[in-house]
């Protein structure tokens, strides 16, 4: 016999039934609501990278293997501008890679405050060919094309970027057009058979790895850019779910003052989680509504209201409007009839059950 039943507190529900959604409610439950007053109230210094995009397929494998790092990143176009990144508090930016050629007319090109903020870059593949363009040494198209998998040999054994790898190691190249001659201050740090320049780099923190890090076809991937996170940039492990929780009610705590809030719940993760969030940041402040529409699954809004009234102590109005749904969608076959019909009704009961609240300052939104 299973013991999920509605009743049982330890239950965390969504509609989804998801684990990942009780992992996250697990998070800001344990982690922060249940944790010492001081680790509770400590919220780590944000700090993040940036990935300026030129276009490639591999821009957002490079964020998730960066955050895999706990490390936050933003993928930015190449547009962007200083003042638009700069409340991020940027350590370091990766130029990523694209099918474009330096040469092209409209060539994408980083922004020229990348070079002058002082801060760790490094280029990979077109990343590395556009820095190299943009500060003075040449690209031309590469004899032979290279894309697969290839040897990266190092001219020596103290390059940072490269620091605890062989000697030699597997990489994945990807790339046309190939460097030629570097930009002032510059050197070649290692080189394959078809790249005589595949990893380039200055003494302020400006490198180039003509090779893609962030695909599994390279071994060694993973340890490259935390090299470059951790030793180049000195950036920390921040980018946890207890910090995210912390510094997210922090947040939330600085905005809502004093003020009501209110949040539709529908039990979902997105949902959930804002509201198991903001209760954590307010407590009592925070009422959730939620609209039974019948059209859930069998015990679900049960569950849900137990869940979240009974275990979590959140303020719950629980509209139960079954009937109110089913007489709405009566006789109407047509299934976007029918989503359009529910979505209205779901906005006309919610702002019913919001009215009756009174003054209410914030809305939440999962």
């Amino acid at each position: 016999m299973s013991s999920d039943t509605p009743t049982d507190p330890t239950r965390r529900i969504t509609s989804s039934d998801d684990l990942e959604v009780s992992a996250y409610l697990e998070i800001a439950q344990e982690k922060v609501g249940r944790g010492s007053p001081e680790q509770s109230s400590h919220v780590p210094q944000r700090e993040s990278l940036l990935i300026i995009d030129f276009g490639s397929q591999y821009s957002r494998l490079i964020a998730r293997r960066i955050r895999e790092s706990k490390v936050y990143c933003e993928i930015i176009p190449h547009s962007a501008t200083w003042n638009s990144v700069k409340e991020l508090n940027p350590r370091g930016i990766i130029l990523s890679g694209g099918p474009a050629s330096v040469y092209d007319d409209n060539a994408p090109l980083a922004p020229t405050w990348v070079y002058e903020s002082g801060l760790p870059v490094l280029g990979i593949c077109y990343g590395m060919q556009t820095m190299v363009h943009q500060l003075g040494g040449k690209v031309a198209p590469a004899n032979k094309r290279e894309y697969g998998h290839a040897v990266l040999h190092q001219n020596s054994s103290n390059e940072p970027i490269l620091s605890g790898l062989p000697a030699s190691l597997p990489v994945w190249m990807s790339h046309a057009d190939q460097i030629t001659e570097l930009p002032p201050g510059f050197s070649a740090k290692a080189y394959t058979d078809n790249a005589p320049i595949a990893v380039i780099g200055n003494d302020n923190g400006m490198l180039g790895i003509q090779f893609h890090p962030e695909v599994a076809h390279t071994p060694h991937g993973v340890e490259i850019i935390d090299n470059f996170l951790y030793k180049i940039c000195g950036m920390g492990k921040f980018w946890t779910s207890g910090n995210f929780v912390r510094e997210s009610i922090a947040r939330i705590r600085e905005q809502v003052g004093d003020g009501k809030v209110i949040c539709a719940l529908s039990g979902g993760v997105d949902s959930a989680v804002a509201a198991t969030l903001v209760h954590q940041a307010v407590g009592d402040q925070l009422t959730c509504i939620f609209v039974n529409n019948g059209l859930m699954r069998r015990e679900e809004p049960e569950r849900v209201r137990n869940t979240f009234e009974k275990y979590l102590n959140v303020n719950l109005v629980f509209s139960e409007s079954t009937e109110r749904f089913l007489g709405a969608l009566k006789s109407v076959t047509d299934p976007e009839q029918k989503r359009k019909i529910i979505g209205n009704e779901f906005i006309n009961v919610f702002d019913e059950e919001a009215a009756e609240l009174g003054q209410v300052d914030f809305l939440t939104q999962g």
